[in-house]
């Protein structure tokens, strides 16, 4: 099966059972799928050759207020 195809196929299959995605491209030969499910987020790329890629966050179930994102922007701006 093609790419196209197994793009298709797949996407079919994340609505199928009802799983929240969104697609966008990071890399030429490759589309991401961000899936996004409780607790969760999978990174899923397809690339140029039909197979997928695929890489998984889970939480650790900690939920911080707004005092967390002083600290985040000092970590990871530029």
């Amino acid at each position: 099966m093609d790419t196209y195809n197994e793009l298709l196929s797949f996407l079919k299959k994340l609505r199928s059972v009802n799983i929240h995605f969104e697609l966008t491209q990071i890399r030429d030969e490759a589309v991401m799928i961000f899936v996004t499910v409780p607790g969760q987020r999978w990174e899923i790329e397809l690339v140029e050759d039909g197979k997928f890629q695929i890489e998984i966050f889970k939480s650790d179930g900690n939920i911080f207020d707004e005092s967390a994102l002083e600290d985040l922007f000092s970590k990871f701006s530029d």
